[in-house]
């Protein structure tokens, strides 16, 4: 976290993306850090992450002054991540099931169908299962705010059949991203996933290297994939959200009034995230279905059976160990 004096920080303004230039309050701020996001500048993630900021400016009288580069500005996830750890990047949102190349328990909540509903996903994030998750990020050297911000359930959508129940994956050619855990979970479901970055998911399902994909509903619509898939089935089979870190180190030398502070509003943006989240979700079914996307209402416990009868539960138990495994079913129900 650095102290940059007053012509540090006016030198280098001309530098920085336009979103993250605005104009500075007469005094300096005596600490300027920098926060960074995947998500597009009109993402609500985005958009309360800079009034976080904002309201932290004003209550710390411009004491502290926190610029926001969305959008991977910074870089990769990959690339933030590492500034993220070397201090070169004083906070960083991150999807859990990226963060577990570094922190293998952080992909815990994408484990298929163990969620059935936002209500289950938030008593364990915000219970036991965050406060577990949190403590094994603190021993990579990171810090995680208590309350995650949403990144919503997965669909799966298909371009040649409705996808209903778990045979109708048989052989399916769905595109999933770069994560053994993804791959593990089709496969077990018998379909052939194809693993391909997501800037190259419009063309491979445009050329049918792939069928199918799953993404929250608001990425296909962003992503415009609705162009080329006909069917969209509810599956819900993971959930995704994301940790606002901190570089450990840096973080614990702030002094302490100004570490509640960034943390208190933060995680008050998080939850405002959520809602809107939430309201989105809503909108932009309606908006798929007017572009001509067909809604498929899917067998989710038959999936979930299916999961379990191919051993991927008693798989993925063995490599989270057996106490992150207890948590996570004591907060879901039994799953191996």
């Amino acid at each position: 976290m650095s102290r940059l004096p007053r012509r540090a920080v006016l030198a280098g303004a001309t530098a920085l993306p336009l979103f993250a230039v605005r104009t500075r309050p007469a005094r300096a701020a005596e600490f300027s850090l920098k926060l960074a996001n995947n998500s597009p500048v009109t993402h609500p993630q985005t958009v309360r992450q800079q009034e976080a900021a904002d309201r932290i400016r004003k209550a710390s009288d411009g004491r502290v002054d926190i610029q926001l580069f969305p959008n991977n500005q910074l870089g990769s996830d990959t690339d933030m991540l590492s500034q993220l750890r070397s201090g070169a990047l004083d906070f960083f949102t991150l999807s859990g099931l990226i963060l577990s190349t570094l922190v293998p328990a952080a992909s815990i909540n994408g484990i298929g169908f163990a969620f059935k509903d936002y209500d289950t996903v938030w008593k364990a994030m915000d219970g036991k299962l965050g406060a577990y998750v949190r403590g094994e990020i603190d021993k990579r050297g990171l810090t995680a705010m208590d309350k995650m911000w949403d990144n919503g359930f997965r669909q799966i959508t298909s371009s040649t059949k409705p996808i209903k129940a778990p045979a109708d994956l048989k052989g399916f050619k769905i595109r999933v991203p770069v994560s053994p855990l993804w791959t593990s979970m089709f496969q077990a479901l018998g379909a052939a996933p194809v693993s391909i970055n997501f800037s190259e998911v419009y063309s491979a399902l445009q050329t049918k290297i792939a069928e199918g994909q799953e993404n929250p509903l608001s990425l296909i619509q962003i992503a415009k994939l609705y162009e080329v898939q006909k069917y969209c089935s509810m599956t819900s089979h993971m959930w995704d959200g994301f940790w606002m870190l901190a570089n450990k180190r840096s973080f614990a030398g702030l002094p302490q009034d100004v570490q509640t502070l960034i943390a208190t509003e933060l995680n008050k943006s998080a939850l405002q995230e959520r809602e809107d989240i939430a309201k989105l979700n809503g909108s932009v079914t309606n908006d798929l279905k007017a572009k001509g996307l067909e809604f498929v209402e899917v067998d989710k416990p038959a999936f979930r059976d299916a999961l379990k009868q191919a051993g991927f539960y008693a798989e993925w138990k063995k490599k989270y160990g057996d106490q992150a495994w207890g948590i996570l079913e004591s907060e879901v129900g039994t799953l191996s």
